[in-house]
This record gives structure tokens, sequence and C-alpha cells, in this order.
């Protein structure tokens, strides 16, 4: 599934070619994605602006002129791509096939935006803006990893007399919303913090945060922005809106490295991997703490 990265790779994408944009058409090809479609999806969403582009989480949110949000989510296989404003040869192909362009937007710039999810795990879904933070997608999700809001003191508020391992933790989308498996082996290994740890003992006793637990306040900003600026990681279905992959996954330190030599120069460690909550983590058991 595309993590945080991704989403934010795509939005960028997306941005120049349709905000301030007028939706002139809108075809929907089948009534349900992983879940069915609004109500009248066509109807509403013709002839309305697009004023903003956001992300909130893994989450693409389209303000509308009328008060509106469309909801999209990328799920496991989604993806847009542009055509009209943009070359129409791609660098890597990937589904063209009608079968699964499930929508398609056109706008008054001529512009055209398809979404392509071969799996039908994606989804959209339109709401009122004054009610989302209310939504059940959006009321119990924690705070952005990339505002300003994420700092040392935030990680000892929010894991203050967690017992669950730091790598739970970490992908507990009521604390920190957005991350994913990838970019929290990532961040872990850089800042030499072991994935069994406690949650927990990243908090002093009096509710302060270790150096540790600012560090990788630190380094999650990081590694997540430098991601962004890689165009995200391309394992499987992720592309860019121009059909490029994305680039971070030549960067990765120790994810899907099981049995390398960890990177630390100074480090004789192997990479290992083990399962936690049913997910892969890797990580180096010497330098890790």
């Amino acid at each position: 599934m595309p993590e945080l990265p991704e989403v934010e790779t795509v939005r960028r994408g997306l941005e120049p070619a349709i905000v301030g944009q007028r939706i002139v058409e809108v075809t929907q090809r089948r009534p349900n994605l992983r879940f069915p479609f609004p109500e009248n999806f066509e109807e509403r969403l013709t002839g309305r602006l697009i004023e903003s582009l956001g992300r909130r989480a893994k989450y693409l949110l389209a303000d509308m002129d009328n008060g509106d949000v469309l909801i999209m989510h990328l799920g496991m296989s989604g993806s847009f791509r542009i055509d009209g404003l943009t070359p129409g040869v791609f660098h890597h192909d990937r589904s063209r096939l009608a079968t699964h362009d499930h929508v398609v937007f056109r706008f008054g710039n001529g512009a055209t935006v398809t979404y392509n999810d071969p799996r039908r795990f994606g989804f959209m879904l339109l709401e009122s803006r004054v009610d989302l933070a209310q939504h059940a997608l959006f009321c119990d999700i924690g705070i952005e990893p990339l505002g300003n809001e994420l700092d040392g003191a935030t990680i000892a508020r929010v894991f203050r007399n967690k017992a669950a391992p730091l790598k739970s933790a970490l992908l507990d989308q009521s604390l920190i919303a957005g991350l994913g498996n990838i970019y929290v082996c990532e961040a872990l290994h850089r800042t030499g913090l072991s994935p069994r740890r406690a949650a927990g003992s990243l908090v002093r006793q009096d509710g302060k945060p270790t150096a540790r637990a600012n560090a990788l306040a630190i380094v999650i900003r990081e590694v997540l922005l430098e991601a962004v600026e890689a165009g995200g990681s391309s394992l499987r279905d992720h592309r860019q809106t121009d059909g490029a992959l994305g680039y971070f996954q030549h960067r990765f330190r120790v994810y899907d490295r099981e049995g390398e030599p960890c990177p630390n120069p100074k480090c004789a460690g192997i990479v290992q991997r083990i399962v936690q909550s049913g997910r892969s983590t890797f990580f180096c058991g010497e330098c890790q703490r």
C-alpha cells in the first residue's frame, strides 16, 4: 500500500493540473471500488471548481467550491494518470486497460485525469468540509509527521506509559498519521533504535522526551522528506502521475535487505527480519538498541 511519501508525491503531481480548474465531465465506469461510489457521484462533481488539493495521512482531499470534499484513497494499486497537459509518453508502462480505468475527470483546461486501480482497493467519497473532522475516517487520526507538531515532546506525550513495541506504536495511526512499514524501519535504523524496545522507553519519568525521542522526531521528518523528493518508493504498484517510478527504494538501508551487512560503517551486524503485528520488520540487532 502506498505510504505517506507516495501519496504526497501523487498530490504534488495532480495539484498543478487540477487546482483552480473546473470539472466539466466525470465518467464513473463501475458502481464501486472498495466501497460503493457516493450517490449521484458524477452529477455532484460536474461543474465544480477544485479550490485546493490537500493530504491527511494517506488520503487525498480535494476541496470544492460548494464546500464538499472529494476524499480519495489509492488502496493497494490505485494511480492517477494525467493526459492533455503533459507529454503522452510515460517513463514506465502501467495498466491502461479500460477495465482498470474506473473514473475519468475532464477539466476546463483540457486536462484529463484518469483513476486506474487493478485491485480496486481504493475508494472515493464525497463529504462536507464542515463535517470532515468528525468523519469516521478522520476523527481518530493522529498528528501529521510532516507538520510542525511532530517533535520530541509530542512523541513523549503520545508514547508515555506505552509498553507496546516501538515499531507498533509508530504504525498506530491514532498516534502519528501516515507512517508506514518502510519508512518506520528506515527511521529506526537511522536513529539506532530497536523496533522491539518499549515505546514508553523514550519518555523520562517526568514525562519529558529522552534525547532519543528528540532524535527520532527529526529523523522521521528527514526520511519522509527525502522520500517525497525522490518520488516515493516503487516496489510494486506505485507510479508518479507522469508514469515515472519513485526512487527512494535505492536509498533503503534495511528495508527488504535481510541478510545483507548493516550499512553503518562501524557496525559488523547483519540486517535481520522479524514479524511484528503481521508485518515484516527489518533492522540491525547490533547497532539498534
